[in-house]
């Protein structure tokens, strides 16, 4: 009778654990997108145009691919990436990172005639890309400047690069701190941040100039070598003669009330 029970308990056991192990694998359902992508251009190009994707959270690195290469190719620039459109059509872009999350978005390519450019009020257009190789010369002498104090380098962040050239593009002579949280939250940055703004006559030598008006002013200086900083983006913007330069660097953990 003993023996039995022994038995009627082991098998009731073992059904019991049977049902409790595949009842995950009949009901997990299918993880939701936890990547953002956006394209600072919005979702609709022309055959020829550039547009930048802004992938949050910043500070991962991602793979980033197109369902038609052919309608909407992709390219790394730096630490972000840019949708290239190279035919009609429409292309799903997809980014991924190392622990299997993504998330995508859906850009449309219509023909340089079919629509009417958006543009600012002075004709010039906005990009990600605008005046790449002064930016990278300004991160190259802005993280030279911390070293030189004692503090880490700063890496690229997309969401940063973003929101400091929309801000440069504006052409701001004065600090604007509810549109400038507003520009960082936009792009996908989510704490809090400092940031450099400087203006000036003249093109040539853009980089150096606007580093030696932060390191020559005490209060940009100090938001330069912030050591609580953990990334970076800059924007410059020249228009009729005049330089606009914009640093952001990030502080995580703090709060910007815009985001």
């Amino acid at each position: 009778m003993i023996s039995t029970k022994k038995r009627t308990a082991a098998v009731l056991t073992a059904a019991i654990l049977a049902a409790t192990l595949t009842i995950p694998a009949t009901a997990r359902a299918a993880p939701a997108e936890s990547i953002r992508v956006s394209s600072y251009k919005g979702s609709t190009l022309e055959v020829g145009e550039r547009s930048g994707l802004i992938i949050g959270p910043s500070g991962t690195d991602y793979t980033v691919t197109s369902s038609a290469p052919d309608t909407v190719a992709v390219e790394r620039v730096l630490t972000f990436w840019v949708a290239v459109a190279k035919a009609e059509g429409s292309a799903e872009i997809t980014a991924s990172n190392s622990a299997g999350e993504c998330g995508s978005m859906t850009l449309t390519v219509n023909s340089a005639a079919s629509t009417i450019p958006e543009t600012p009020s002075d004709g010039e257009s906005t990009s990600l890309t605008d005046n790449l190789e002064i930016r990278r010369e300004m991160i190259r002498l802005i993280n030279q400047t911390r070293k030189a104090n004692g503090v880490p380098e700063l890496p690229v962040s997309e969401a940063l690069m973003s929101a400091a050239q929309a801000c440069s593009n504006r052409r701001y002579t004065w600090h604007h701190a509810p549109e400038e949280s507003q520009a960082a939250a936009e792009a996908g940055y989510p704490y809090g941040f400092g940031d450099n703004l400087t203006v000036f006559t003249g093109t040539v030598d853009a980089a150096q100039h606007a580093v030696d008006n932060w390191i020559n002013s005490p209060g940009h200086f100090e938001t330069m070598i912030d050591p609580r900083c953990d990334c970076i983006g800059v924007g410059v913007t020249q228009h009729g003669g005049i330089t606009y330069c914009y640093m952001f660097v990030g502080i995580p953990n703090s709060v910007n009330f815009y985001a």
